[in-house]
């Protein structure tokens, strides 16, 4: 039987030396040679005639070496299981393990991995402080969805001319030089929007324009930050390259549009809100407000776990065992990277492993379950979500969201990924109410500008 003996050689790291003597692996090796030889197909030989000294002196040093790493292998895996080692990932082999394997000079073989250990800590959940953020709903923003669906659910119509900011341009951009030619290789792209979209000093050169007029658009002045950062990507420009919005484009008008916004009736109540029977614009406006209220809630709520997280990642004393960390990120991937990628990579690979272990312990301790059902009901809420909440307009689906939830149970993959995201949004969810919240009333803009300068920090 195969010696299997273990040493520290680092913080939460140990060497795991397995030795192989003669008697552990050539029995086998015997064994797995015969059995090669009965399926051997050689030409010349009939299937299971092939001599034993051909077979040998063709596979003999292949399944020897196999028997050997099986071996190893085997002793290693007995040897975790047995002694319960907590343990990341899987061994590394040592270098010292590239050894010469001769089938003509069987003896005593060494092979040693290196494990990191999973550290013990400690998560206190009374020292984490969070901002429980509550949007104010105006009138203003309740003005603006309204308008909004009057503008999706209303009817296009075909202007002669340019003659208001609600006007929808279909245009192509077409790059330019500084002496206005086409240069080879440049931009070409169309694009669709709104007159509006532009600077308040560009709409001007826009007022009684007609399709196929052309326009000379320099990206800097013709656009502000906003609406400037959203035509560059469209374009196909990296925003954060030096001089990325001086560049100029013809703009040709290929379709001059304005959408005659829908009125506030029925049909627009019932177009907006398939599942209610909203009749009136009072209750128009209140289902609005609701999903407005609703919509910023969630973002609080997902802003209140972001805090928990970075709070516990942050907060929670843990030692890992570094060395052995950034050797996995080196070897433990398809491909190898080297010293240098595995040290730029090791920060964010080590605190996402920290809260992969905080939250393994905190799901323990609050006996997060996931049940099937819990994923059933995923996939169909995804399913309404993929579909706008629009399947209830159509009938009778329920054979078919069934249908749907079914196959998605059957993905292991996808069942998988949805066990995880259900423990994590479970976990975040006991934990809401085990933290210090304070509330916090606050504008749309404002609160949009703290979820920005949060990502930007982190």
């Amino acid at each position: 039987m195969a010696t299997v003996t273990r040493e520290n050689i680092g913080l939460l790291t140990d060497k795991i030396s397995v030795s192989l003597q003669k008697e552990d692996y050539f029995a086998e090796f015997e064994k797995s040679l015969k059995q090669y030889a009965k399926q051997a197909n050689i030409p010349g030989f009939r299937k299971g005639m092939v001599p034993a000294g051909l077979v040998k002196k063709m596979y003999g040093q292949g399944v020897f070496a196999d028997q050997v790493i099986k071996q190893v292998e085997k002793s290693l895996m007995d040897y975790l299981q047995k002694e319960q080692l907590d343990i990341f990932a899987q061994p590394l082999p040592l270098e010292s393990n590239n050894q010469n394997l001769d089938m003509n000079a069987p003896g005593e073989y060494v092979f040693n991995f290196e494990v990191g250990l999973k550290p013990n800590f400690d998560v206190n959940l009374s020292n984490v402080k969070v901002k429980r953020f509550e949007v104010v709903v105006t009138d203003e923003m309740i003005n603006e969805e309204v308008s909004r669906l009057q503008s999706r659910y209303g009817k296009m119509t075909d202007p002669e001319e340019v003659t208001t900011d609600e006007n929808m341009l279909n245009v192509t951009f077409t790059e330019i030089d500084a002496d206005g030619n086409v240069p080879e290789g440049g931009i070409n792209k169309a694009n669709s929007l709104l007159v509006k979209y532009f600077s308040p000093a560009f709409r001007a050169q826009l007022m009684g324009k007609k399709k196929d007029d052309v326009v000379d658009v320099h990206l800097a002045t013709a656009f502000e930050d906003k609406e400037r950062s959203w035509i560059l990507n469209d374009l196909g420009i990296d925003a954060n390259v030096a001089g990325a919005a001086d560049r100029n484009f013809k703009m040709t008008i290929t379709k001059v549009g304005l959408i005659e916004k829908a009125p506030l009736a029925e049909e627009l109540y019932k177009a907006s809100f398939p599942e209610q029977n909203i009749t009136t614009e009072e209750e128009f406006r209140a289902a609005i407000r609701t999903n407005i209220e609703q919509y910023y809630a969630q973002q609080a709520r997902n802003q209140i776990h972001d805090q928990i997280y970075h709070s516990l990642v942050d907060h929670t004393t843990m030692d890992l065992p570094e060395g052995f960390l950034k050797r996995w990120i080196q070897e433990g991937g398809e491909q190898r990277k080297s010293a240098e990628e595995a040290e730029k990579e090791y920060p964010s690979f080590a605190n996402s492993l920290k809260w992969t272990l905080i939250s393994s312990k905190l799901q323990q301790d609050e006996a997060i379950q996931v049940v099937p059902d819990d994923i059933r009901e995923f996939a169909k809420q995804q399913l309404l979500g993929y579909m706008g909440g629009q399947l209830g307009a159509l009938g009778d689906n329920q054979a078919w969201i069934d249908d749907y939830v079914n196959r998605m149970m059957k993905d292991k993959k996808y069942v998988e990924d949805s066990y995880h995201r259900i423990a994590t949004e479970k976990l975040f969810h006991a934990l809401e109410n085990k933290v210090t919240a304070v509330a916090e009333s606050i504008s749309a803009e404002d609160f949009v500008k703290r979820v920005e300068e949060h990502q930007h920090h982190h």
